[in-house]
């Protein structure tokens, strides 16, 4: 498959990151997305994360974030959906499911007997390994396999790691690149590494996480004051400890 294929993309999952990566992707990618979910209360939940609520598109084109007719193209270009058959001819898979990791192998072993053979399956897990989630589809798949993991809110938040196992084609992971970008994303390149949770994000932030917590054990300083000090001094738009700077002025 090549950049130029890339028409249709499905997203697995609604909700706010769901939500989110559909906006995104036809908005400013301009792709046609079919949001695909359990319920039909999920789907309307997705179309109102999509279109009304705080992330949502409406907002985006008040505050001068998004252009009327990006946020037109994220309206019309999404679809919401309820049969699996609806997305067996779509380009690229982005799995968004809850963090479970034998719901998430479930999802894709099921997507495998579906989806055309060509096409690109990503996940959005937060820091399983990639190879693990591709364990049980077909072997000719596992070279189409890859992680895609959108940074939440993902209107607001750009970032992108792209996550490839050592099965992965390596051109599948500039597709998903290429994907990213089209649709506004700054892409960081990341190689899959069993027995390890968190890619680039997740682990770095992990690690200041517990030395943010010593901190606070060894009196150092409360909590909030840790939480001043990254989110002045470091420009962390959330820090550790619930304290919360710069994602409202973003917005």
């Amino acid at each position: 498959m090549r950049l130029e294929d890339v028409r249709h993309i499905a997203v697995l999952g609604g909700g706010v990151m769901g939500g989110g990566i559909a906006q995104i992707m036809a908005g400013l990618g301009g792709y046609r997305v079919t949001v695909r979910d359990l319920t039909q209360e999920i789907l309307d939940e997705t179309r109102e994360e999509v279109v009304e609520r705080k992330w949502g598109v409406k907002r985006a084109v008040e505050k001068g974030k998004l252009g009327f007719d990006q946020a037109l193209r994220a309206i019309e270009n999404v679809s919401y959906t309820l049969d699996l058959a609806d997305i067996a001819d779509c380009d690229l898979i982005i799995e968004a499911v809850p963090e479970k990791l034998e719901l998430k192998q479930q999802v894709f072993a099921e997507l495998d007997g579906i989806v055309k053979a060509d096409s690109i399956f990503a996940s959005n897990t937060s820091g399983f390994v990639i190879a693990e989630l591709a364990r049980d589809v077909s072997e000719a798949r596992k070279a189409n396999f890859i992680g895609m993991h959108f940074s939440n809110p993902v209107p607001v938040m750009r970032m992108l790691e792209v996550i490839s196992t050592e099965e992965s084609d390596p051109e599948v992971a500039e597709i998903a690149k290429a994907v990213g970008e089209k649709a506004g994303r700054v892409v960081s390149m990341v190689k899959d590494k069993p027995g390890t949770y968190g890619f680039i994000l997740n682990r770095v932030f992990a690690a200041a996480a517990r030395e943010a917590r010593q901190i606070v054990d060894d009196g150092l300083a409360t909590p909030e004051d840790v939480d001043k000090a990254m989110i002045t001094g470091r420009n962390w738009p959330a820090a550790f400890f619930g304290s919360r700077g710069g994602i409202g002025k973003q917005w």
